[in-house]
């Protein structure tokens, strides 16, 4: 008679199997007999309840796939902004919501690519970030408003996650391609909303968002989009059928298009530029393109006057009467002229300009206004020291991507290009607010960082050459 085996449950309780399958039943237990508190909190709305699950089915796929759950996140965050904003509820007088725990998410991820794979970066990838990460650490403890500047360093944080994604998800030109077609693939929902957006708000005041909060933040999302996905035509394999080549031409100029009608100013000039810089060293037919759709553009309402508005009411006055960039200039030198000189080269602290704005702006209305400037915004919260690690940062990316012009070109043009849309854009724009735009910038960069890497690794080493036998 076969004698009874106690199971193996009871003899090993300890494994990480069934550790795990006690700590899922112990959560489902909890959420159980916490559903009924979570849906009086979230007021009975079906979307702030179902933040929660959807919250913990990425924190599943996390531990399942971490690289899939970062491209599904590229896939997907730009069509996300009007959902996510239905998840938000107050807690403890902060709006909290999904987008913060998928932010949250980012973070972690590039943690745990870090810790699983510590040799893919570089020294000088990580040392591009880190002084402009940690002076905003600085800043963040210099603030007297914590809650506030802790979110835009957690922001910035999240930032370099997304280059260190996109670090981890190219080891050759086959990857580096695909994330970038991953990317104008992301922008497919926010093109198909965009006629929603056009059908419903159409007037002579109207600036397309599409599924953006601003339509700023479509302009610039639209500024990379745009290049990679010329990038991605110039240099299509010649096997690719004229059909495919005619759609992507097609979807560029639908997306040009798209980028007249936000109205956002910079980010018309920061792409006619990189366009004509493109034709001066590339293709100079490009420039009659340019100056074709520049006479099309004029004949597009409301763009015509979006230009003209920068000739007018240069004169200060009333926030009526100024054009937007006379009153940027106001507010530049109103904040500026209100910080102590002492200041000047740590700052006042990280979020001060906008929470003191009220104070120093005589044009502010009771109304508390960002910086509308990278530049500035800098200078007034983190100083001088704080605006040189910004500008390091770019100068040091830049030349980590300079490495690409050996193999490709146009990719460590395209890339440049990005980067130098940001900076023009930084001029008068609130850059650092914008985070599915500033997640796409800095996935590209990471993504042309670790190609452009691959390149100096594939280089042959020179052999030594021992002491005394020189020629």
């Amino acid at each position: 008679m076969q004698s009874l085996k106690m199971p193996d449950v009871v003899r090993h309780p300890f494994r990480l199997a069934y550790v795990m399958v006690a700590l899922a039943l112990c959560v489902a237990l909890v959420l159980g007999a916490a559903t009924p508190v979570l849906v009086d909190l979230m007021n009975g709305s079906i979307a702030k309840v179902m933040a929660l699950p959807a919250a913990m089915l990425f924190g599943l796929l996390l531990i399942y796939d971490r690289k899939l759950t970062l491209l599904l996140i590229v896939a997907l965050r730009a069509g996300a902004d009007n959902v996510l904003e239905l998840t938000r509820f107050s807690l403890g007088g902060y709006m909290v919501g999904i987008g913060g725990v998928i932010n949250a998410i980012v973070i972690l991820l590039a943690i745990l690519l870090i810790f699983e794979r510590p040799k893919v970066m570089p020294r000088p990838a990580y040392m591009a970030w880190v002084p402009f990460l940690l002076i905003t650490a600085v800043g963040v403890v210099h603030s007297p408003f914590v809650g506030e500047s802790v979110r835009l360093f957690l922001q910035q944080l999240s930032y370099f996650s997304l280059f260190i994604g996109g670090y981890y998800c190219v080891r050759d030109q086959v990857d580096f391609r695909f994330c970038l077609k991953l990317m104008v693939w992301s922008s497919l929902i926010p093109v198909l909303y965009a006629f929603v957006d056009i059908a419903l708000h159409f007037n002579g005041e109207f600036r397309l968002r599409s599924t953006f909060a601003h339509p700023n933040i479509m302009a610039f999302y639209l500024t990379v989009i745009i290049t990679v996905a010329f990038y991605l035509l110039k240099t299509m394999p010649t096997k690719n059928t004229l059909g495919t080549r005619t759609v992507l031409v097609g979807y560029l100029l639908l997306m040009l298009l798209m980028l007249l009608l936000t109205k956002t100013r910079s980010a018309w000039g920061a792409t006619a530029t990189g366009f004509a810089v493109y034709a001066l060293l590339f293709d100079r037919r490009f420039l009659a393109y340019m100056l074709v759709m520049g006479v099309i553009a004029l004949f597009i309402p409301g763009v015509g006057d979006r230009i003209l508005d920068l000739g007018q009411g240069n004169e200060v006055a009333t926030y009526a009467t100024l054009n937007s960039f006379a009153w940027r200039v106001y507010l530049w030198e109103s904040g500026l002229s209100w910080m102590s000189p002492m200041n000047y080269l740590w700052g006042q602290g990280l979020q001060t300009f906008y929470e003191n704005s009220i104070n120093f702006f005589p044009l502010a209305g009771n109304i508390k206004w960002g910086a509308h400037s990278v530049y500035v915004q800098l200078l007034f919260e983190l100083g001088a020291i704080g605006l040189l690690a910004f500008l390091w940062q770019s100068l040091s990316l830049v030349k980590q991507l300079w490495a690409l012009v050996r193999i490709d070109k146009l990719a460590a043009f395209s890339l440049i290009v990005i980067i130098a849309n940001f900076l023009i854009c930084s001029v008068s724009d609130n850059m650092f607010y914008y985070l599915s735009y500033n997640w796409y910038l800095w996935f590209v960069i990471g993504a042309g960082c670790a190609l452009g890497r691959s390149v100096v690794l594939a280089q042959p080493k020179k052999a030594a050459v021992p002491p005394g036998t020189e020629h």
